[in-house]
């Protein structure tokens, strides 16, 4: 796979459209890359791989992950199968060719993997058989599979998928002549949830629950209703029913912070609910011997962040109680390793820590090394699965490194079982990531920091600096490889990012400060804080000082431009300008409005706005460039063009950069990603002045 992607990287990243050596931006021309070759540069990106999904075998000795890299003929992603022994760590690929392949997930007796792969042109449910090393084709369904789960006696596979629903018609069009050419029919759309980013308007219908033989045979639907049923599938031990999550209320749209636990039987499709607390109770998971469902349950409070809980219910007498109450964490993905012992990750001071929790409520931290697919930017991100043998495998890596395959025993012991990005990385320079920990000028509060510094970095001399600023808000950051930054940094700019009041992992109170106030001068006190702090190491140019960010970022980069001047230019990636046009247009204003603002926009006109950049936007003086997909339903592009049609008329100078065809995960594709870091140089090399170089 990677000699394959390699080669084809060398071939043709000269006729590529962003292989051109030189950006031009408003009438500035800079070099893209230094031509170091032992620098990170901006091709290289088309180069990284990545594993994600690792799966366990139930006896430990095996792990089956995805491998991820980039196609640089198809601007797209390789998901392959790669197979993993753990004592000999050798690995051999399962499936490793030009097709897709997600989901594999390991039979109880350890001798079939079931995946999803568009191995015959559909996306279908497959079976390998690993002794026979033979594989079947058992599904011939109509739309994507989801949650695919294999029952404990291996007979049934169970999956999730969309049932569709025909679309409102109301006025009945006279019959077409044959031969004419009519504009396309209307759309009727009745749904209050009716767009998704990424998606765009979404088909009507609803997801339902399925259940397949494993040796092939006819998809039977067990759920039935005008809900949705997904997220993760439990089989309980005797194979003949399903335990799942569900929002069964009749007006779901507006109640999004709720959910119960259902019982369907595999045979009649009987329906039982477990659970009825307010809130959500989610992602259920049998202990071994079946007698104990874990799962985990958030508050139905109008917050815009809540910290997940493990509930532990005694199957029989369905009697649920809640596991380390006091612990100021989100807790994800809870799996059983004995009757008294669940791994699980969580969150903690930027970085996502794998643990174990005694049905008692006793943690354990085991490693804090996880990271995953998240590798343009540092975000927190990675995940596990437990063997009933004690072993976990997991995605590891670091600051310099994305996401390998490693295994970890409940006694901490830890063997990384892949290196595959060591031909590629071994043989650059890379930025080297810092913590720094300050205080907020708005009211002391701690905030947590890293900066990168450029390879050969001498402390004695100064260096311009860009605060990149993360996305959410309720997200973070952490000392992860991103492929952004060390491009920020191979061409010679310190890189300072932190998470600011809001960001996760820090508990409950530390996210709830930004109650109400996104943005405000509160958080722009963390970030301009920050920057003070890194001027006091001593190394940072004062009059090249940069600015940017993307999503939340980007509402928080375009807010502080209008508070301050002290920044030579500023990239704003997908922002929000304009809170009250914009929750009444994107795809998430349903979940948004009543969980981050006080009520509804027409009732709060004051608030939405003081919130929004364009209340500011007569103060701006920063030269400011604009980034934004086409296709962007969760910050449309009417909010980028607002902020720079205000710019303009106020004669700033300003540049506009539409992303054709992209949603609002702008760096999802190798050459979007690079297309955001070259015009961001671009941009701040045109504005850095000759003091710094």
């Amino acid at each position: 796979m990677r000699s394959f992607s390699r080669f084809s990287c060398r071939l043709a990243f000269a006729v590529s459209v962003l292989a051109t050596p030189f950006i031009t931006v408003a009438n500035t021309t800079v070099a893209s890359s230094t031509g170091a070759s032992n620098l990170f540069e901006a091709k290289d990106i088309f180069s990284l791989e990545y594993a994600s999904d690792p799966q366990i075998s139930p006896d430990g000795e095996k792990i089956v992950y995805i491998r991820n890299s980039n196609n640089i003929m198809t601007d797209d992603k390789n998901k392959n199968l790669w197979l993993v022994d753990v004592d000999s760590k050798k690995q051999l690929p399962l499936f490793s060719d030009d097709k897709q392949y997600s989901q594999p997930r390991w039979s109880a007796d350890g001798e079939k993997i079931a995946f999803v792969s568009n191995l015959t042109g559909s996306y279908q449910i497959h079976v390998h058989y690993l002794k026979q090393n033979r594989t079947a084709l058992v599904s011939q369904v109509q739309g994507g599979v989801s949650s695919l789960t294999w029952s404990p006696d291996g007979k049934w596979l169970a999956f999730t998928k969309l049932v569709a629903d025909k679309r409102t018609v109301i006025a009945k069009m006279p019959k077409k002549p044959k031969g004419a050419k009519w504009s396309k029919p209307v759309v009727v759309i009745d749904q209050a949830y009716y767009q998704a980013d990424g998606r765009g308007l979404l088909k009507p219908g609803y997801k339902h629950i399925f259940v397949l033989p494993s040796e092939g045979g006819t998809p039977r639907q067990i759920t039935q209703g005008d809900f949705h049923h997904k997220g993760k599938l439990a089989w309980n031990k005797k194979s003949d029913a399903i335990v799942f999550s569900a929002n069964r209320i009749s007006d779901w749209e507006y109640k999004s912070l709720e959910g119960d636990l259902f019982k369907v039987m595999v045979n009649d499709g009987e329906l039982t609910q477990l659970t009825s607390t307010p809130g959500k109770e989610f992602n259920p998971v049998f202990s071994e011997n079946g007698e104990k469902l874990a799962f985990l349950s958030t508050s139905n409070a109008l917050n815009p962040y809540r910290n997940a809980k493990l509930n532990i219910m005694d199957w029989k007498s369905k009697k649920t109680s809640e596991i380390a109450s006091d612990f100021d964490r989100s807790i994800q993905d809870p799996q059983w390793l004995s009757s008294s012992l669940l791994a699980m990750t969580y969150d903690d001071f930027g970085k996502r820590k794998l643990a174990t929790i005694s049905t008692k409520g006793k943690v354990k931290d085991l490693t804090d090394t996880l990271v995953g697919s998240s590798i343009g930017r540092p975000y927190i991100s990675g995940g596990f699965t437990a063997s009933s043998e004690g072993y976990m495998a997991f995605t590891q890596g670091s600051s310099s490194r994305p996401a390998d395959v490693a295994v970890i025993n409940t006694r901490k012991k830890l063997v990384k079982l892949t290196q595959l990005n060591e031909d590629l990385l071994a043989h650059k320079n890379l930025g080297k990531v810092t913590e720094i920990n300050y205080k907020s000028s708005f009211d002391d509060e701690p905030i947590q920091g890293w900066y990168v510094t450029p390879p050969n970095f001498d402390p004695k001399k100064k260096y311009p600096l860009i605060l990149e600023i993360h996305g959410g808000p309720h997200l973070a950051y952490g000392p992860h490889f991103s492929a952004e930054l060390q491009r920020f940094a191979a061409q010679g700019y310190v890189v300072f990012y932190d998470n600011h009041r809001g960001s996760s992992s820090y508990g409950e109170r530390f996210a709830m400060l930004l109650k109400y106030k996104y943005s405000s001068k509160e958080d722009f006190a963390d970030h301009n804080s920050g920057v003070d702090a890194m001027l006091g190491l001593g190394f940072i140019d004062e009059d090249n000082l940069f600015i940017a960010g993307g999503s939340a970022g980007g509402i928080a980069t375009a807010y502080a431009i209008g508070l301050t001047d002290r920044f030579s230019a500023a990239v704003v990636v997908k922002p929000v300008i304009n809170w009250l046009s914009k929750v009444l247009t994107a795809d998430s204003g349903l979940g948004q409005i009543p969980t981050q603002f006080p009520g509804m926009p027409w009732e709060h006109v004051e608030h939405y706005w003081k919130r929004s950049p364009m209340s500011l936007v007569g103060n701006v003086t920063t030269p400011t460039m604009l980034m934004t997909g086409e296709e962007d339903l969760r910050t449309p592009m009417a909010q980028t063009e607002q902020f720079y049609q205000a710019l303009k008329l106020r004669k700033i100078d300003t540049v506009l950069v539409k992303v054709p065809g992209s949603p609002h995960g702008i760096a999802g594709k190798p050459s979007r990603m690079i297309t955001k870091i070259e015009h961001t140089l671009a941009w701040f090399e045109k504005y850095k002045t000759k003091a710094a170089e």
